[in-house]
């Protein structure tokens, strides 16, 4: 009975033993292996593992996903016009990946995560801080926004690798004036965009007049060229009408006399109300007197 007691006693410490001398690596995690209180290895390879029985190795699971650092609320900055502006970002973060920054980082923060975000939050601000005074408010909201954030970028990368921590991205969410401003600002602006329009404006109506009077130009020009092309070919036709007419009488005078007296009754005697006084002997009436086709002088 007693030999059956010791053969299960000792089989379930052996059973703890080899329990204690393996462990399981997540693929979200970092192991560092402790040998009498000395960091031996750092395993980064997910699965399963084998080590030392407790005293002789310990593990200390650390998280290797990425993390972001976001500020809660807008932070106020001194630009280089010495104007506050208020600023959001956030850092996209890590331990790192080879076993020396891995080591590093335990040795800093203990393996509290806490106090890695604390100091990462200190880095930020200071790097944040040390940059902006260097620019304008323009030059940080629009004008060298990307240039800003890749200086920032750069030194939290290289004040976080003292500390063993890989810098994802570095962003900039939002910049803004503090509200104390914000109504200068804007009147600013909209007496800025009231120049513009006012210039604008000029500018087309000295356009419009210009327009304008050049139409009027070239009007006047086209009016005169035609009624100068018309004149000429009435001047034209009347001397051809001339012509035809000087060969017509030289052909034959006393006709063109007779169709040029019919013509004076049709436009004499047009109008039935119209009263004349006139010599009959007159030679107004002298084809009236004659008609035969040779009449009489």
């Amino acid at each position: 009975m007693n030999r059956i007691v010791s053969t299960l006693v000792a089989g379930f410490v052996l059973l703890l033993i080899l329990s204690s001398m393996i462990f399981v690596v997540d693929q979200r995690k970092y192991a560092i292996v402790f040998a009498l209180g000395q960091i031996k290895e750092v395993v980064r390879e997910p699965g399963l593992h084998f080590k030392l029985p407790p005293p002789f190795q310990n593990v200390v699971l650390l998280d290797n996903r990425i993390m972001t650092i976001e500020s809660p609320d807008a932070e106020r900055f001194i630009t280089a016009e010495k104007m506050n502006i208020l600023v959001d970002s956030f850092v996209k973060w890590r331990i790192g990946r080879n076993e020396g920054q891995a080591k590093l980082y335990y040795v800093t923060f203990g393996g509290d995560e806490t106090r890695a975000r604390d100091r990462m939050s200190v880095i930020i601000k200071s790097a944040l801080n040390e940059e902006i005074t260097k620019h304008t408010v323009s030059e940080v909201i629009s004008g060298k926004r990307g240039q800003v954030m890749e200086a920032i970028r750069n030194k939290v990368v290289l004040e976080s690798a003292q500390i063993g921590v890989e810098i994802i991205d570095v962003r900039l969410k939002r910049v803004e004036y503090v509200e104390q401003i914000n109504n200068s600002v804007y009147e600013r602006m909209k007496a800025e965009r009231m120049r513009v329009a006012n210039e604008l404006r000029s500018t087309g109506s000295a356009a419009s007049e210009t327009i304008r009077a050049d139409a009027d130009r070239q009007r006047t020009v086209i009016l005169a060229e035609a009624y100068r092309d018309a004149e000429n070919i009435r001047g034209e036709g009347d001397a051809k009408a001339s012509q035809i007419y000087a060969e017509a009488f030289g052909r034959n005078p006393e006709f063109y006399k007779f169709y040029r007296s019919l013509e004076a009754y049709r436009s004499t005697f047009k109008s039935q109300g119209d009263v004349m006084v006139v010599d009959p002997s007159s030679d107004f009436f002298k084809y009236f007197k004659n008609s035969g086709a040779g009449g009489q002088k």
